[in-house]
């Protein structure tokens, strides 16, 4: 993406089939059931089907619009006593940009072949043209300056394609925020609340006048309201969680995934749901890693390129670790399981091929539902919570005794709530 002469790396992370969800959600547009009566999608029992009717409401500049509810949103609902909760995959995209090598829209292509939602978290100033980046002032750091660059008039308006698309196909656009500044000089690990909360009002505004900063003035505007879209972030290289957490709270979000965790049931801390990364199997060494493609490139060939005659070695490595922990989930506690990516070609793009070849192992089985963060959200604010609280119960891998239909047939008794310790 970027300006042809630049190329700009993606946010990188410098930490070490039914008609409804079996477990709560109904699915019935993903699924290719009856949504007619919705009025979006479908035929009509005599005729074919009738053209969208949701009005369409520009917004500022005309960036942004409002046009109806997100299509493709499965519908939560409770368990029931005894039943087993899916298995929730969430497949994530941090500094999601389209640029030359295409892999936004090829990975959108490969979303929608195995029913797969996901969550691209857009870096502000990859809608924001180099001629323009004064317009961004960031925490701790002189004007204009940003550690991923700024874009082009091209590549704003590939990206902002892309961003329409995937919406509509019912995925979430969060936020990587912007100049992906890390470290002890001024990195987001040393910035106060007040400063993310700067950080992220101007993440907001780049989304909500790409159209004026680039003079695009006749491309079609993005399909959702950004104050109402925006509920969950990833912070640069895992840093700086505390305080944006403070921040994120007041501000309205739903979930942060800039922790580090097992495979373990998801809590709240304070308002939000912490949906962290997770630590991972790494095939044949004796230590896990974070689930994310930029921690397999650093295990294996220090984040630079390296023996090419490795290259397919290292992405099976990474594959076969997903859907090793895939599989311990899957077979034992359920826990969701968050992967998260960039669209960068290191190695010879050989993590790309992983993601792929895991989104196809892993998305088309049985009681599996590959979701975005928002979409988990939900299905989370939907349960009882002395039934959160007892799934958290289970430990990595662990099934429950003697089964599922036991281990949950009554509501448990009332838990009183842990207090946590925030975690850095």
């Amino acid at each position: 993406m970027m300006a042809a002469t630049k190329r700009v790396t993606f946010g990188v992370t410098a930490a070490v089939m039914s008609l409804a969800f079996l477990a709560g959600c109904a699915d019935s547009a993903d699924r290719g059931a009856d949504v007619g009566r919705s009025g979006a999608h479908g035929a009509k029992e005599n005729g074919p089907a009738a053209a969208p009717k949701s009005p369409v409401r520009l917004i500022g500049d005309g960036s942004t619009a409002y046009t109806g509810p997100q299509p493709f949103q499965p519908v939560p609902r409770k368990l029931t006593p005894g039943e087993k909760p899916p298995q929730f995959v969430v497949f994530s995209w941090d500094g999601a940009g389209e640029d030359s090598q295409r892999l936004f829209s090829h990975f959108r292509k490969v979303g929608q072949k195995y029913g797969a939602k996901m969550t691209y978290f857009l870096s502000g100033v990859y809608l924001l043209p180099e001629d323009k980046k004064t317009l961004y002032n960031p925490p701790r750091h002189s004007v204009g300056r940003s550690d991923i660059g700024f874009n082009d008039a091209k590549g704003i308006k590939d990206t902002v394609e892309q961003i329409r698309g995937a919406w509509f196909e019912g995925n979430e656009i969060g936020t990587h925020f912007n100049g992906h500044f890390c470290g002890k000089d001024g990195g987001v690990g040393t910035w106060s609340k007040e400063e993310w909360k700067s950080e992220i009002l101007q993440a907001k505004a780049f989304v909500k006048n790409w159209k004026s900063n680039a003079a695009l003035k006749s491309v079609k505007p993005l399909p959702f309201d950004y104050e109402t879209e925006l509920i969950g972030a990833r912070t640069p290289c895992l840093e700086g969680r505390r305080n944006f957490m403070r921040a994120a709270s007041e501000m309205g979000f739903r979930y942060d995934t800039s922790g580090v965790n097992d495979q373990i049931w998801p809590e709240k801390q304070g308002r939000l749901w912490d949906l962290s990364m997770q630590l991972v199997p790494i095939p044949g060494r004796a230590f896990q890693t974070l689930s994310m493609d930029y921690n397999f490139y650093m295990n294996q060939s220090g984040a630079t390129r390296g023996d090419e005659s490795k290259h397919e070695y290292w992405g099976n490595q990474m594959r076969d670790g997903l859907v090793q922990a895939f599989e311990r989930s899957y077979r034992g506690n359920r826990a969701p399981l968050i992967i998260g990516n960039h669209f960068e070609s290191w190695n010879g793009g050989t993590y790309m091929r992983a993601i792929e070849d895991t989104i196809k192992t892993v998305c088309t089985q049985q009681e599996v539902r590959c979701v975005s963060f928002r979409q988990l959200a939900d299905w989370l604010d939907a349960q009882d919570p002395q039934v959160l609280a007892k799934l958290r119960t289970l430990k990595v891998g662990q099934a429950p005794k003697p089964d599922w239909s036991t281990f949950l047939a009554q509501p448990p008794a009332a838990v009183a709530p842990a207090k946590h310790a925030e975690r850095h």
